[in-house]
């Protein structure tokens, strides 16, 4: 019976093309779905074989586990530089879409409030 290895839903494509490599070179049988037209099936990597699940949960947790120090290292690396990235300089590089999503906010909440008081709550 297929059995789910890796949702797909939200995952980043290189990080998807990692692991299928991963799977692919150390001989694990698997397919992949997508999330269908309307994007309500659940995308994945499935594994044909249940016997191989213990291996591939394992080889999948210690790439993981790499994965997430690679990106603890990239992100202290750019925090050194003061280049990580932050609310300011989202303001900074992007002023005009920050502001108007601030509007849009802003709007959206004096709506609401105004609707209120006129309903007499």
């Amino acid at each position: 019976m297929p059995t789910l290895l890796f949702p797909l839903r939200g995952v980043p494509e290189d990080e998807a093309d990692e692991v299928r490599a991963l799977l692919a070179e150390h001989g694990i049988d698997y397919y992949e779905t997508n999330a269908g037209n309307w994007g309500v099936s659940t995308p994945g990597l499935w594994l044909r074989d249940d016997a191989v699940f213990m291996e591939a949960k394992a080889l999948l947790g210690i790439y993981q586990q790499q994965r997430y120090q690679n990106a603890q290292t990239e992100y202290q690396e750019l925090r050194q530089q003061g280049q990580q990235a932050t609310f300011w300089r989202s303001v900074k590089d992007r002023p005009f879409v920050i502001l108007s999503y601030l509007f849009a906010m802003g709007l959206v909440i004096y709506a609401s409030i105004k609707l209120l008081f006129e309903m007499g709550l």
